[in-house]
């Protein structure tokens, strides 16, 4: 049965177990956003307005269950966040079928069925929506230190999608925005190659978890914004 949320709004968001997942999290209840939080390994919260829905964000059903649990327990969904995404790096010619069921399956059917579900129930209940995606700046600037083909295969049909999205749906008061990141400080990069990884940005810095999170509220914040790719990779598309 839902509780009535008193008209507070209520975010989505995939890969929330750890790291910027985690973070936004945090950075959407700050705001007084009701959260659903969706991972494989996620647990429990104690915090009664989060509510957490285990699963691979590559089935289906996980979309499935999740989008219901939004509904069921705060009987809206107004933001959802794309968060969850795999990158696998190797030589072109070194990627297996594997790597690539992997990466399609997390980053783009990751992206599909919760996406659609999400603006279905955006549409019903009325008042508009927002989606983002989280994306990578390789895909705007291939880099030969990083062999990203699959990355840039899924997470530029992300950003491609996301205007497509923005279009379609401008007249129906929903909108989408893409965040294209770079490298960014988590527990996936093991502090002895952080100063390597620093320097692969302009600004000689890897970025930090609430870099992004405070990306993704700006565009939470501004309702004027819709099919924007914001980078935040530390001037690694503008050039070095």
């Amino acid at each position: 049965m839902s509780i009535d949320t008193d008209g507070r709004k209520v975010a989505v968001i995939t890969g929330a177990s750890q790291g910027i997942g985690a973070g936004l999290v945090e950075g959407y209840r700050k705001h007084g956003y009701a959260v659903v939080a969706t991972s494989r390994g996620i647990e429990s919260s104690q915090d009664p307005d989060v509510l957490t829905v285990r699963g691979d964000i590559a089935d289906p059903a996980t979309a499935e269950r999740v989008v219901a649990a939004a509904v069921e327990r705060f009987g809206r969904v107004d933001t959802l966040v794309n968060n969850a995404g795999v990158f696998v790096a190797k030589p072109f010619t070194d990627f297996t079928l594997a790597d690539y069921e992997l990466t399609t399956g997390v980053n783009l059917g990751g992206f599909f069925r919760i996406t659609q579900l999400a603006v279905e129930r955006m549409l019903a209940q009325g008042g508009g929506g927002h989606v983002v995606q989280i994306t990578t700046s390789l895909v705007d600037h291939a880099d030969s230190a990083v062999t990203s083909v699959l990355a840039s295969l899924t997470k530029g049909g992300l950003q491609s999608a996301t205007k497509a999205l923005a279009i379609e749906y401008a007249g129906r008061g929903i909108r989408s925005n893409a965040v294209a990141l770079g490298i960014v400080n988590t527990p996936m990069h093991p502090a002895e190659y952080h100063p390597t990884l620093a320097a692969m940005h302009p600004l000689g810095r890897m970025g930090e978890i609430s870099d992004v999170v405070e990306a993704v509220l700006y565009l939470e914040r501004s309702p004027f914004v819709t099919g924007d790719v914001l980078h935040v990779d530390g001037g690694q598309s503008a050039g070095r």
